[in-house]
């Protein structure tokens, strides 16, 4: 039986043609073709599922091996066979590697950072009501905030732990920069069963180091 040609293969695994009604014909009838076929969208998938891995470390040496070997493997083959059907075996070799590639990258990947405590920052009154944030305290005694719509100011915005008991006991934590997301760390010894309540402020360049009084969010840290 007349095989279909394998670069056309290609374009209909990869759906940048739309079979004609021969070929669908073709591939009722040939399990080599439908075989060659479903190995190749089989490739395309694996390909489409790690195009966004980036920085990639080299892969272990045995990957290298075997893909070497199934290689090596098909030459053999193709020396044997009447057409260059080879496209299929060196793609699944090529997709094997990219598989344990993956598979490093996951094992290399370090760990999820470990949240002990988050509390929802919401505004005040006289803070727009689409500002807001979030706030997670990390195993490792740090503090990431996420805030947005923060009101604009002339000095800088400050994060602070109070205790919700007595909000004269505060403890200042540290500068947001000037972007969306700030990762602080929380002073050493601070009770957070205590100092339970985030709070944000707006802070003027006076010098003070002491809060002003124009808190714009805060929320309650819970675990």
């Amino acid at each position: 039986m007349q095989h279909l040609d394998p670069d056309r293969l290609v374009l209909l695994a990869l759906s940048e043609e739309r079979e004609e009604l021969s070929e669908a014909d073709h591939l009722a009838y040939c399990a080599d073709c439908r075989q060659e076929m479903a190995a190749l969208r089989d490739v395309a998938e694996i390909g489409a599922g790690v195009q966004d891995l980036r920085d990639l470390p080299p892969p272990p040496e045995h990957v290298w091996r075997a893909a070497e070997a199934d290689i090596k493997g098909t030459r053999k083959t193709v020396e044997r066979r009447t057409r260059p059907r080879w496209l299929v075996p060196v793609l699944s070799a090529a997709a094997a590697a990219v598989i344990a590639i993956a598979g490093t990258v996951a094992i290399n990947r370090p760990p999820a950072e470990e949240v002990t405590a988050r509390a929802t920052l919401t505004p005040l009154e006289t803070v727009p009501p689409d500002a807001g944030g979030v706030v997670r305290v990390l195993s490792d005694g740090r503090m990431r905030v996420d805030v947005r719509n923060l009101p604009l100011t002339t000095g800088f915005h400050e994060v602070w732990l109070l205790d919700p008991d007595d909000l004269t006991k505060m403890v200042a934590v540290g500068s947001l920069p000037d972007r969306r997301e700030a990762v602080l760390p929380v002073p050493p010894g601070t009770d957070l069963n205590r100092y339970r309540l985030v709070d944000v402020s707006d802070e003027p360049h006076d010098g003070d180091a002491t809060h002003s009084g124009q808190s714009l969010l805060r929320g309650t840290l819970t675990n």
